[in-house]
C-alpha cells in the first residue's frame, strides 16, 4: 500500500496539452490528500496542485486555470490535466499522498514543452 506510479508526460508543443495519471497500488481512497509536485532541471521541487480526501482542489497560483487535478477512487488514479502548456512547464513531475503519518512519492514522468 501507498505504492504510486505516475505516466503521460511527454513532449509536447507550447500551448498543447497532457493528462497524468497516478495509480496507488493500494487505492487512493484512504490518502488524506494527493498532491501533483514538479521539478524543473536545477531547480527545487515546487507545489503544483492537491486534493483533499473531500475532494477540495487547490493550485499553486503559475498553474491556477490551466491545470486541474481530479480522481477517479474506483481506478485508484489521481489525475493532472493541463492545458495551455508553457516551456516553464518543463520538469519532472510527481505523484504524491499522505497516509496515515507518512508520505509517499511516485517516481515522476517527464513533462516537456518545445516552444
Amino acid at each position: 500500500q501507498g505504492q504510486l506510479a505516475e505516466s503521460g508526460g511527454g513532449l509536447v508543443q507550447a500551448g498543447g496539452s497532457l493528462r497524468l495519471s497516478c495509480v496507488a497500488s493500494g487505492g487512493i481512497g484512504s490518502f488524506k490528500v494527493m498532491a501533483w509536485y514538479r521539478q524543473a532541471p536545477g531547480k527545487e521541487r515546487e507545489y503544483v496542485a492537491r486534493i483533499t480526501a473531500g475532494g477540495d482542489p487547490d493550485y499553486a497560483g503559475s498553474v491556477m486555470g490551466r491545470f486541474t487535478i481530479s480522481r477517479d477512487i474506483r481506478k485508484n488514479t489521481l489525475y493532472l490535466r493541463m492545458n495551455d502548456l508553457k516551456s516553464e512547464d518543463t520538469a519532472v513531475y510527481y505523484c504524491t499522498g499522505v497516509l496515515g503519518t507518512a508520505a509517499f512519492w511516485g517516481q515522476g514522468t517527464q513533462v516537456t514543452v518545445s516552444s
